[in-house]
């Protein structure tokens, strides 16, 4: 696992999510009770982008139908999501915020971007 610098910390102030990229990666970064998290970028319910939801007391919930996902799990704590998201380690170190990623891993490419075959 390799660990990758996605944003400034002071890019996610608290309570909020942003969508961020790292090469051909995409997370919602979101910070919640002072802990940064990284998470997948597409509800698995319709594929809405869930840095463009809202942190609630449960985790990040999706603008479009309003599930709910856990930050730490991923697991879907609010239909009518029922796939879990997945979820990445995160270390925020010297102001910075990485995510870890597996070389081999692609489920944080972007669907539609893998879809129209843009990935390396």
């Amino acid at each position: 696992m390799e660990f990758t610098r996605v944003a400034r910390s002071g890019q996610v102030s608290e309570g909020i999510v942003r969508r961020f990229f790292a090469g051909e990666h995409e997370f919602a970064v979101a910070r919640l009770n002072g802990k940064a998290y990284a998470t997948s970028n597409y509800c698995t319910h319709l594929d809405c982008l869930l840095s463009s939801g809202k942190l609630v007391d449960d985790g990040i919930g999706c603008s479009c139908h309003g599930s709910v996902f856990d930050l730490e799990t991923g697991e879907p704590v609010c239909p009518p999501a029922t796939v879990a998201i997945k979820t990445y380690p995160v270390e925020e170190r010297d102001g910075e915020i990485f995510v870890g990623i597996d070389p081999d891993d692609t489920s944080s490419v972007p669907r539609r971007r893998a879809a129209r075959g843009c990935m390396k």
